[in-house]
């Protein structure tokens, strides 16, 4: 059967490939992988320079960022939330994730959160071209909450093709999070 086994990479557009190189190493601790740089697209084959790096992300997962120095000055689709297009990258558990926020804010960077989810929890910030980045920890229930969320994700789909409002099948994921409150 034909089944995709991983991502292989993400790729996102930089506004300075050293500064992001930097600024990821420093802030979250990836490693430089590789660097490919041409004149040329390989795919299009259309003469335009860029600078192509790749980031350790964990786990076997690659982060790509190209920088276009003869391109427009990069920019974001003015009709969708920044909130909603994001990065998110999973550690280990609160402790870390709690390393993490103030190690960035030790370094100037913004953060938004602690954001419980119930599920999952997060914080969020912005790199130095603007993607927003989500850190995310495991809740302590996880496993359980999956569970029952699996049992109701097919009739919560159905219900929002249809209406286009929120489906109630999971309300109680709200409930534990007002009751930890």
């Amino acid at each position: 059967m034909m089944k995709i086994e991983q991502i292989h990479h993400v790729a996102y557009r930089c506004k300075d490939a050293k500064e992001t190189v930097e600024w990821y190493g420093k802030m979250l601790n990836m490693d430089f992988v590789l660097a490919i740089a041409e004149d040329h697209v390989p795919s299009t084959h259309e003469p335009d320079p860029y600078m192509h790096l790749f980031l350790d992300a964990g786990n076997g997962n690659v982060l790509a960022f190209f920088e276009l120095p003869t391109k427009p000055e990069m920019g974001r689709d003015p009709n969708t939330p920044a909130w909603c297009q994001h990065i998110a990258f999973r550690v280990k558990d609160r402790e870390t994730l709690m390393q993490f926020k103030d190690h960035l804010e030790k370094n100037g960077v913004e953060v938004l959160g602690v954001t419980d989810h119930s599920i999952f929890h997060s914080i969020y910030f912005f790199d130095p071209s603007g993607h927003r980045l989500e850190l995310a920890c495991p809740d302590p229930e996880e496993e359980a909450l999956l569970k029952r969320m699996d049992t109701v994700k097919w009739d919560m789909l159905n219900e929002w093709a249809v209406t286009k409002k929120a489906p109630k099948h999971a309300d109680w994921l709200h409930a534990k999070e007002l009751s930890k409150g």
